[in-house]
């Protein structure tokens, strides 16, 4: 076994450990993939167990992959022949399929997705003539969800309001439902589980006989279901081997509960429990800056991570001016990095709170021309609520935009199904119109001539909807930008359509509110110039290989790492989020969020906020990540203004070119003239029209032979004088 060799001492001591439950608690970056997999290993070669002897849980197919693969580089496919290793919910369902007999399903049944799941929660509330609107299905769904994260079926739903009640009876007709349709939802999946672990205890002394061993993977994220299900199958043998690092749990929202740990300790109190200390990913001063972010924390357990690889550069603050300024900041600070080719494009990456932060940062790499990637969300442009509300504007401006019509003619739903709709485009046909067009012939009501092709039902609804679009179309003509898509959004409802509550339609919501401040902001405009304008960037094709800055939200990027990362946004309001700000668990994850961001930086990593958000008229005053106060000024380098309190980073005396230093003392001296010639690192040559001095910054107008007029930040855009 020469690949113990390659594991460090507290490695070794996980991997090596005797029979009897493990607890290890695995920092970022130290290795917990390698200890999960080496230990199976040693399992295999020493003889404790056989392959079908062993079960390995992790949490997704992609970290499932990971692991089969290292295990076959150094046992071989052969060797593994047996194991169980997967997801929760892949190893559950295929327990399930062999134990059928036992539960009210055939073998043979199917899971529904998420949007089929909602779908049959809606077919329920309809059959049982509960309104909709008040029971609305995706609440309804998160409802279910965690009372099945909690065990609980129908008849044990809690009950202490009318509400409860109500929600109860729709949790039995969902369940009746997916019984005769021989389905079971991904909840069900641990539901039906844990009940033939625990009604059936033949079935249970089974499989915790069979299973010698069993290993899990992110351990922090296990719900009370899967903790459950863990203990149960390690009930006879008590070989349960946990990895997980509570500091990293932030899928509460999920179900996910970093108590487990607790509960771990508490239900096997002869347990080992060793540390992962040591950091293979990060420079030193970046370990300091997490460790002093989440030793804050009430759950942290106090620990030590060290790293190997050199204290490196000191964690780059910056404050921007307003929120356009700090995606400058970004946007340009990204084009240096690739100007210098220290870092392939990959191995940048920005990352955010909410999606809706991705706007002004797609929008500054869009006007420097740099490639970039989005990652666990659409495009700003691309997400559905921004679509549709493009959709809606494409139409009153043109009403014969058949492909807008046909997308948002039901959105919100009004009755237009796609039998109605189906009419719709054969009677304009038959009339010689667009179907737009027709529309609002009908809202003329029974002068139209076309009025009578319709059924009574549907002729209505129709007509209806061109009215309210020839209304719209009136204020188009009257009214500024804003009024219009004030206008739109009340008529349609929209908000009450989109937050429903859950965390998506919040979500949501917010990138339509983000949508109107970039109305606003083009509010001088036409609505033909706005849509055209903004058809400039919605149609351009981001990168979608690896080879690109990557953009992505905190959430998305766990798991992940970069030699480079730029923490956007971090201000009170946003991380925190606001909404967690009066809830001390909530805080706790958003805490832990930021320390999960820090520890995915390799090399260099850039604190950002901005002292301002909001459009040019009217912009919120900000206030700093109060996680900010917990990080020593010595630990990092760059300018902070508006702080509460004395915090001051110093800059630097001889900073590096790549990564320029703001002096807190006073504002340095223009370095540029009017009619000056430059070089910029990525546009060449170019002429200086104006420069100003801005909050200590000097911006500079150049117009560039190549890409034209581009308003730069001295300090950081690299420039260049040509004498």
């Amino acid at each position: 076994m020469d690949w113990l060799s390659s594991l460090n001492p507290q490695q070794l001591q996980a991997v090596t450990a005797g029979d009897g439950p493990v607890l290890v608690i695995a920092g970022p970056g130290s290795g917990k993939t390698r200890v999960l997999t080496h230990r199976i290993a040693y399992l295999l070669e020493q003889r404790q167990a056989r392959p079908w002897e062993i079960m390995a849980v992790t949490f997704t197919n992609k970290a499932a992959r990971e692991m089969q693969e290292r295990l076959q580089s150094l046992l071989g496919q052969q060797a593994l022949q047996g194991i169980s290793l997967g997801t929760f919910h892949a190893i559950c369902a295929r327990i399930l399929r062999r134990e059928a007999e036992h539960l009210p399903l055939d073998s043979n049944f199917v899971i529904l997705d998420t949007e089929d799941q909602e779908r049959l929660i809606k077919n329920a509330i309809r059959e049982l003539n509960i309104d909709e609107k008040n029971y609305r299905p995706p609440l309804v769904h998160a409802a279910i969800s965690r009372a099945k994260n909690e065990l609980l079926f129908p008849d044990d739903y809690p009950v202490q309001n009318y509400r409860d009640e109500v929600v109860r009876r729709i949790y039995r007709q969902y369940q009746e439902m997916l019984r005769q349709a021989n389905a079971v939802d991904f909840d069900d999946l641990l539901l039906w589980m844990a009940y033939l672990l625990s009604e059936f205890p033949e079935v249970r002394e089974k499989y915790a006989q069979r299973y010698r061993h069993i290993l899990v993977d992110e351990f922090q994220d296990t719900n009370l279901a899967q903790y459950t299900l863990l203990r149960q199958l390690a009930s006879v043998h008590r070989n349960l081997f946990a990895v997980g690092d509570p500091d990293q749990s932030i899928y509460r929202w999920r179900g996910a509960d970093y108590r487990n740990i607790q509960r771990f300790e508490q239900d096997f109190p002869e347990r080992q429990v060793i540390l992962l200390e040591q950091n293979y990913r990060s420079r030193q001063n970046i370990l300091d800056v997490a460790a002093a972010v989440i030793r804050a924390s009430r759950t942290h357990r106090p620990r030590r991570l060290y790293s190997d690889l050199g204290a490196g550069e000191k964690v780059y603050y910056y404050e921007a001016r307003d929120d356009y300024a700090e995606a400058a900041f970004v946007a340009e600070t990204v084009a240096n990095l690739l100007a210098s080719r220290q870092y392939p494009p990959g191995e940048i990456a920005i990352m955010y709170r909410m999606n809706a932060q991705s706007r002004l940062l797609e929008e500054a790499f869009l006007q420097m021309r740099l490639p970039y990637r989005l990652v666990g969300a659409q495009r700003f442009y691309g997400r559905r609520e921004i679509k549709d509300l493009i959709a809606f504007l494409r139409l009153i401006h043109n009403p014969d935009d058949v492909i807008s019509l046909d997308r948002i003619i039901n959105v919100p739903p009004r009755g237009i199904g796609d039998r109605t709709l189906l009419a719709l485009h054969t009677v304009a046909r038959q009339a010689g119109l667009t179907p737009g067009r027709l529309l609002l012939d009908l809202a003329r009501g029974s002068e139209s001539s076309s009025w009578q092709a319709f059924s009574g039902r549907s002729v209505v609804l129709l007509a209806d909807f061109g009215a309210t679009l020839a209304r719209w179309r009136a204020f188009a003509t009257t009214l500024p930008l804003l009024e219009l898509l004030d206008h739109l959004l009340t008529d349609l409802n929209y908000r009450e359509y989109l937050d429903d509550g859950s965390e998506e339609g919040r979500d949501r919501w917010e990138n339509v509110q983000e949508f109107r401040r970039l109305v606003q902001e083009h509010e001088d405009q036409t609505l033909e110039e706005f849509l055209e304008s903004i058809a400039l960037v919605s149609d351009q094709d981001t990168l979608t290989g690896t080879d690109a800055p990557t953009l992505l939200t905190l959430h998305a990027a766990k798991g992940l790492e970069f030699s480079v990362v730029f923490l956007v946004g971090l201000d009170d309001g946003i991380l925190p989020h606001k909404r967690s700000i009066d809830d001390p668990e909530s805080l706790e994850e958003e805490r832990r969020l930021f320390y999960v961001g820090i520890t995915r930086a390799r090399e260099r990593l850039y604190l950002v906020r901005a002292l301002r958000r909001g459009s040019y008229d009217y912009a919120e005053e900000m206030e700093p990540s109060r996680f900010l106060d917990d990080i020593p000024p010595h630990l990092l380098d760059g300018r902070a203004r508006g702080r509460r309190g004395p915090w001051r980073v110093a800059a630097d005396p001889d900073p590096a070119p790549s990564s320029p230093t703001l002096s807190a003392a006073a504002a340095p001296p223009a370095r540029f003239q009017p009619g000056a010639r430059v070089r910029h690192p990525l546009w060449g040559e170019g002429l200086v029209l104006q420069t100003r001095l801005e909050d200590g910054e000097e911006i500079v107008d150049v117009l560039f032979e190549s890409v034209g007029f581009k308003r730069l930040i001295a300090s950081v855009a690299g420039l260049v004088p040509i004498s």
